[in-house]
């Protein structure tokens, strides 16, 4: 239940990621949270999803951004995917080992359904090899 869009910043992971939410917000059923460092994207993407500055809610570490998602996973339960951009920054992983955190979201998307779409500034070869079967895009 998580997709990693992999690679260096600047290579259009950002755009990627807006292209596909404003895709899927036309035929899904449930609703799609989009996760990002600040709002700049707000007027990119389709109004009915929903944008989280996640900064405003001073998350520093990876396990307050795994609480934080789980906050919004449990005040809404027609919730189906969840896009994170910018990921490393948000989930406070920069310089960092993601795997664990990645982990977790997997099982929370198991758990409750949900589809986790994750921008990493990472080349696929920087990433550990246990994460390269999640990779759906690699610019």
């Amino acid at each position: 239940m998580v997709s990693l869009i992999v690679g260096k910043k600047g290579k259009g992971k950002t755009k990627c990621l807006l292209d596909k939410v404003n895709t899927e917000v036309k035929t899904i059923l449930g609703f799609i949270v989009y996760l990002d460092k600040s709002t700049k994207h707000m007027f990119e993407l389709n109004n009915k999803v929903r944008l989280i500055n996640v900064p405003d809610f001073m998350v520093t570490s990876p396990e307050e951004f795994v609480g934080f998602v789980s906050g919004i996973i449990s005040q809404d339960h027609d919730l189906q995917q969840m896009y994170l951009d910018s990921f490393l920054k948000i989930a406070c992983l920069e310089n960092t080992d993601i795997t664990a955190t990645v982990e977790k979201l997997e099982k929370l998307g198991e758990k409750f359904n949900i589809e986790f779409i994750l921008s990493v500034s990472m080349d696929e070869d920087e990433l550990p090899a246990s994460l390269h079967n999640k990779i759906v895009i690699s610019l």
